[in-house]
């Protein structure tokens, strides 16, 4: 085993031994509270008509070509993250919401048959009503499918 490894395990013995289980413990209740804030934020912000058909993006609707082209491979880049990190809390033992953090890194991603992969996601029944009651806790219109 490397001398490095053999540290660093040594040192996380180290601190939960000292207490460093609770530091753990703030830590993980603190991440999933921060992704699920996150992921509501991002659904109430979501225009009532994001998924109906023709809908225009957005978050790309800039005139300057070199600002379109960093907005949108920053939009890419966030979108992978979120999906890696979604798939990781979507794990056993792992907190946060990894569904929920998966699906809205999916809507940053560009790829081909996007909007028709996330009309079918969103057009479940039962996410659809989880969406649209998180909306209209914080006052906003609900999702509009078409």
């Amino acid at each position: 085993m490397p001398e490095w490894l053999r540290h660093s395990i040594a040192r996380v013995v180290a601190a939960g031994k000292a207490g460093g289980l609770w530091w753990g413990l703030a830590i993980s209740v603190a991440l999933a509270v921060g992704s699920l804030a996150i992921a509501a934020l991002v659904v109430v912000s979501w225009a009532p008509d994001r998924f109906k058909i023709g809908a225009p993006d957005a978050f790309l609707q800039t005139r300057h070509a070199v600002v379109r082209a960093l907005a949108r491979v920053g939009k890419n880049l966030a979108g992978v993250v979120l999906v890696l990190l979604g798939f990781v809390m979507a794990l056993p033992g792992v907190p946060g919401q990894g569904i929920l953090t998966m699906i809205i890194g999916l809507t940053l991603l560009d790829f081909p048959g996007k909007r028709a992969f996330e009309r079918r996601l969103v057009s479940r029944p039962f996410i659809l009503r989880q969406l649209n009651a998180l909306r209209a806790r914080f006052g906003r219109a609900a999702l509009e499918l078409g």
